[in-house]
């Protein structure tokens, strides 16, 4: 006779895959899955979220508890699902938010495996061939950037922030030789523009070199940073005797994908090293989790332009590759396959021009004596996590797969167009100005002005002059005015879901400009949605008054 834990233990197995092949458990593994995504679909209407909005108490949800006995498959599912009302569609084509792709099957599949077998990608041992993925990942991206592949390493790691973390922890050894062991006893700072990624501030606090060794460099009127400034900023540290632990090259800013130029900031970077006679060469790390991709234009035949992109996308994507190009001088860099690469998060690739600079945040085996008897691949010695999944690499090496160079070209293109018809768009109305006419991806910034405004002048008024600080802040109330009235029309089915943000930049008197915000990273985007923008835009100016 069982006992009662026995009998609550075959009840349990049952939630569990089968580790040996049994047709019928498999049938029903394989029918939960898809009943999961039927009532996911049965959510899906013509709004571009998932049911209905709704909001979520968390002061009730702080006073949850375990519950006191199991439950079954079909009824978690069903709550699992539930948690997904309201989420926004980011593959709708009337969804424009952020910088948030939709997935592909494959990389949602290479997600699902890789979460069914639990490989851990610190030793071959635990994931075999999984760990494979990864290297080849490191080796098709470090190609596509332009590094020797022979030569280069990386690894996946917890998203963006920890790429650029890899990249000034390598930089901070360095400039300040077994800081790994003997901890921050020199002041090291790190370059960075004003529009780079906040990271870069939790990155100088959580290595120790404390925010006030973060110097942000200002930026041009292209969103890139200032070159001028970026020389007084490095030779103000050397000259005080502080040491450069990185300087983070932003290769598409998340706001306005602004580009700084590389080849320029490793051109100084080599003679300052040269002028102060370092006796380390300050490391760059290229922040390319956005940019990245438009690697895949850097063969393209632009004056022959196979593909038969219009003049005005063919311009823009030789624009930002005119920069991207320059990838593979750069010390390491960051990839985001789950930005402009369509996988599920987290997909992030630290990539290392040289991989032996990795040997220098190595640990020791003798502090890891239960792991790496045997084996032959094992990034567990060096990388800041002891757990990794195997997710990132088979979603990532999925869609590389899927897609091929021309694949990306095809879409990165097309959503590269649609940005650049809503600019034309907007720049036809006059009551419309893009703020980052000149910056080449597919976020667009613009700002909406009331009736009887000059939208060809007030730009550069507000931006330069102090006496239209009380006019900015006038019109950055309205648009957010503006914003409000389309966010709660798309809520309503009546429209496209946009963002925004609260400083785009910062006048020339420091005031912050607020901008309304199109990113659109769906490849179901079409005119349509774009004209739908506009119109809504122009809806909401009447509204808003």
């Amino acid at each position: 006779m069982a006992t009662p834990y026995r009998e609550i233990l075959d009840k349990v197995r049952l939630a569990f895959p089968q580790p040996v092949s049994d047709p019928i458990h498999d049938s029903y593994f394989i029918h939960s899955i898809m009943r999961a995504l039927d009532q996911v679909d049965a959510l899906k209407t013509e709004l571009p979220i998932l049911g209905e909005l709704v909001p979520g108490d968390f002061e009730e949800a702080r006073k949850s508890t375990l519950p006191a006995g199991p439950s079954s498959v079909e009824t978690v599912t069903s709550d699992l699902v539930g948690y997904l009302r309201g989420m926004t569609i980011f593959g709708h084509p009337r969804t424009q938010q952020n910088v948030i792709p939709p997935p592909t099957i494959p990389s949602v599949i290479g997600v699902l495996l890789a979460a069914l077998h639990n490989p851990n990608i610190a030793w071959d041992e635990y994931s075999r061939l999984v760990a494979l993925a990864e290297v080849e990942a490191v080796g098709m991206t470090a190609a596509l950037v332009g590094y020797d592949p022979e030569r280069a390493g990386g690894v996946f790691t917890f998203g963006g922030t920890g790429t650029s973390l890899y990249g000034v922890k390598m930089g901070l050894e360095k400039a300040c030789p077994d800081t790994i062991h003997n901890g921050v006893s020199e002041d090291a700072v790190i370059l960075v523009s004003d529009a780079g990624h906040y990271c870069a501030a939790n990155i100088a606090g959580w290595l120790g070199l404390g925010t006030r060794n973060l110097m942000t460099v200002p930026t041009t009127d292209d969103n890139e940073i200032d070159l001028v400034r970026l020389e007084e900023a490095a030779r103000k540290a050397l000259t005080e005797g502080r040491k450069i632990a990185a300087i983070i090259a932003t290769m598409g800013t998340t706001d306005s994908f602004g580009i700084d130029d590389l080849k320029a900031i490793a051109t100084l970077r080599d003679a300052l090293a040269d002028e102060f006679r370092l006796a380390y060469r300050p490391h760059i790390h290229a922040d390319a989790v956005i940019g990245w991709a438009w690697s895949v234009f850097n063969d393209y035949d632009f004056e022959g332009n196979p593909l038969g992109f219009r003049p005005r996308t063919l311009r823009a994507l030789a624009g930002a590759c005119r920069r991207i190009r320059h990838l593979s001088l750069a010390d390491s860099l960051g990839v985001d396959f789950h930005k402009t690469g369509f996988t599920p998060y987290i997909s992030s690739l630290v990539l290392v021009k040289d991989r032996t600079d990795l040997h220098r945040v190595a640990r020791g085996p003798e502090q890891m004596p239960y792991l790496y008897h045997f084996g032959e691949h094992r990034p567990g010695m060096y990388t800041l996590e002891t757990s990794r999944a195997g997710t990132g690499p088979l979603a990532a090496i999925a869609n590389y797969r899927l897609f091929g160079r021309q694949g990306l070209q095809v879409v990165l293109g097309h959503i590269v167009e649609m940005a650049q018809l809503l600019r034309e768009h907007l720049e036809g109305r006059e009551g419309t100005t893009v703020l980052n006419r000149d910056n080449f991806g597919t976020v667009t910034l613009f700002r909406a002005y009331p009736p009887d405004v000059d939208t060809f002048a007030i730009k550069r008024q507000e931006f330069d002059d102090p006496a239209f600080r009380d006019t900015l802040l006038s019109h950055n109330q309205w648009n957010r005015k503006i914003f409000q009235y389309v966010h709660s029309e798309a809520m309503a089915g009546r429209g496209v879901v946009i963002s925004a943000t609260d400083c785009y930049r910062r006048t020339a008197y420091g005031e912050p400009i607020y901008a309304l915000k199109s990113y659109i990273l769906s490849p179901f985007v079409d005119e349509a949605d774009v004209e739908a923008v506009v119109e809504k835009i122009m809806e909401a100016r009447e509204k808003v008054g």
